[in-house]
């Protein structure tokens, strides 16, 4: 402490510095970690319950071979704990193996055509035309159609006698018809044009939403300098939709690794089994079609699996630099 002298009176002593600023800043932070908490606290509840909780239930029937009505004793029962049998046994599967290169041509398939396709549909609707928005509504549509509703449509049309073989019939070209869903050498094929049918409207919607934020100021600069619409696009536009392009890739990846609904209601229980099974297809006919609940749990567990390695990595590789500029960092 140093002395201070007082002019009125005798010499006083300075004291340690003012602590509001300090109290102040601590109210601060225990205010925002409140406001975090009420914000955040009932879709973390959410979450736990119905995502986490259920994972971890997955993980511990996945190691009993339990009855199709099983009751909470029987986890207690020795003599129903198998392990690892059950992961054992999806992993020598042959079908479960054919389950899981099918999820997996489906989603290169959609990388590979439904991107593309849809990158160049919305080129070419985000240019002035007449009937423009009639266009963007007409192709969005099946997309927001329920899957089961889509898949039952699709099922009476690719009937044998169905509207698809009669059309082919009336134009001449008899020789096309094909039983477009029973045939196990076709059906996956069939299949895969249904889903870019189903959900290439939300894709072209996703990048018609991406191209409203390419600067209009780069592609005139560009045209004056004599580029043509073709390498405006390509050095231009195309690298600028980039993040909304590894967006939709992201979520086409989950969605092609988690298929199920549209396999489900629009292809024949045997020749799933043959040619359009998929993990989530599989889990459902073992785990609870077949009563086996621990096997169907541990597929469970391996489609979770699967979808959480495939997510990381492609966040790891493709979405880091995308997602570097979405944190937000506190300012001191």
């Amino acid at each position: 402490m140093t002395a201070v002298l007082n002019p009125a009176g005798p010499a006083t002593t300075a004291g340690p510095a003012p602590t509001a600023p300090v109290r102040r800043r601590r109210s601060g932070s225990t205010r925002q970690r409140i406001e975090i908490t009420i914000l955040v606290g009932p879709a973390l509840l959410l979450f736990l319950g119905f995502v986490i909780l259920p994972v971890l239930l997955a993980a511990v029937y996945s190691l009993y071979n339990l009855p199709p009505a099983f009751r909470w004793e029987h986890l207690a029962d020795p003599e129903r704990f198998v392990g690892l049998a059950n992961y054992e046994r999806a992993f020598n599967s042959p079908e479960f193996i054919r389950a899981i290169g099918n999820n997996f041509i489906i989603l290169f398939l959609s990388l590979l055509i439904q991107g593309p396709l849809a990158i160049g549909i919305a080129l070419l609707l985000n240019r002035p035309m007449r009937g423009r928005g009639v266009l963007r509504l007409l192709i969005f549509v099946p997309y927001v159609l329920a899957e089961v509703i889509a898949g039952l449509s699709w099922k009476l049309l690719l009937q044998p006698q169905g509207a698809v073989n009669a059309m082919l019939e009336a134009v001449g070209l008899g020789a096309w018809q094909q039983n477009w869903l029973a045939d196990p050498e076709i059906a996956l094929w069939t299949l895969f044009v249904i889903l870019t049918w189903k959900y290439l409207g939300f894709a072209i919607i996703l990048m018609l939403a991406g191209l409203q934020g390419v600067p209009e100021e780069l592609a005139e600069a560009a045209a004056i300098d004599g580029a043509n619409w073709w390498q405006i696009q390509r050095h231009i536009t195309i690298p600028l939709l980039g993040p909304t392009i590894r967006i939709w890739a992201f979520l086409s990846m989950i969605g092609a690794l988690q298929l199920f609904d549209m396999v489900w209601v629009t292809v024949a229980p045997t020749v799933r089994a043959m040619a359009t099974e998929t993990m989530a297809t599989y889990m459902v006919q073992q785990g609870q079609f077949a009563g086996q609940p621990g096997y169907g749990s541990a597929i469970a567990v391996i489609l979770f699996f699967i979808s959480l390695i495939v997510a990381l990595v492609y966040q790891r590789f493709a979405l880091r630099r995308d997602l570097a500029g979405a944190i937000t960092r506190g300012v001191r």
